[in-house]
């Protein structure tokens, strides 16, 4: 664990976290994330929680027999479908982590995207060539809320938020956590976007674990999926994180979710992949 005295810091910053499925299914590593927050909390650093839930979205379909269908690892989202995304990501997700945080003693509050009109929406469609390939209910956000976070946060309250949008004609929409927490954490110019990943960080060559990288630019990563380095499912995780930082957030930490106590230890220790926006990084101090 890291000094404390470093995390202080970060005193009235914020911090926006993709809370993943990796970490959901590894009780001690999520024991240690809520202890993790509890401390951040202690050192004064607001705090905005984003998660997912696939896996678990994913178990309950099957349950009544939808089978699950993904383009381009978006989940096809049909009106069957949306219902069964929002009882599990704003019920059963949802509550079971701000249950965990008020077990901590901490003030958390679980809201969907659509509450208060947190995630304004529109429906998402995706080109291939000139084909438009409709995904049913599946969104981009458009705009959010930030004054319903930032008075939450004033309040002393960690928002727990669940990606569902929803747009001026009342449909609701499922938004990818990784796209919804860029858009949170641009708005709110966070000062570090950390993201719970099941990998290690971004890799040169995803089959060789010393090629990790370990810092990277946004122009790095152009040129990385230009050349084929960066490919497949981690193209648009990348390009939600170049998104975010051109547009507000400060820095990003990509760090595996698996490891206990990977919040703190991992995001301040430079450990995972750190991504900037500018090509001379401002480097993470190492704690001791």
């Amino acid at each position: 664990m890291i000094n404390k005295k470093y995390l202080k810091l970060f005193k009235e910053k914020t911090f926006v976290i993709k809370y993943g499925g990796s970490i959901m299914q590894n009780k001690a590593a999520e024991k240690a994330f809520f202890q993790d927050i509890l401390e951040m909390k202690l050192a004064g650093i607001n705090i905005v929680i984003v998660h997912g839930g696939g896996p678990e979205i994913s178990k309950w379909l099957n349950k009544i027999g939808i089978e699950s269908k993904f383009v381009n690892g978006l989940r096809v989202t049909d009106k069957n479908t949306i219902e069964i995304v929002e009882m599990v990501l704003s019920g059963k997700i949802n509550k079971n982590i701000t249950a965990n945080l008020s077990t901590q003693g901490l003030n958390a509050i679980g809201i969907s995207g659509s509450d208060s009109n947190l995630l304004h929406a529109k429906k998402k469609y995706l080109h291939d060539n000139d084909k438009k390939i409709d995904l049913g209910f599946v969104g981009d956000v458009e705009n959010i809320n930030k004054d319903l976070l930032i008075n939450l946060m004033n309040k002393g309250y960690i928002p727990v938020i669940a990606p569902i949008g929803c747009d001026t004609e009342g449909n609701k929409y499922n938004i990818n956590a990784d796209y919804a927490a860029s858009f949170i954490s641009s708005a709110l110019e966070a000062e570090k976007l950390i993201i719970l990943t099941d990998v290690e960080g971004v890799y040169k060559d995803i089959h060789n674990k010393d090629s990790l990288i370990n810092s990277i630019t946004v122009n790095e990563i152009k040129t990385y999926i230009s050349s084929g380095i960066i490919n497949g499912g981690m193209i648009p995780k990348m390009e939600c994180c170049i998104a975010a930082l051109e547009k507000g957030t400060k820095n990003i930490h990509l760090i595996d979710g698996r490891n206990e106590h990977c919040l703190i230890n991992d995001t301040f220790n430079n450990c995972g992949t750190t991504i900037s926006l500018k090509d001379v990084m401002k480097k993470c101090q190492k704690a001791i």
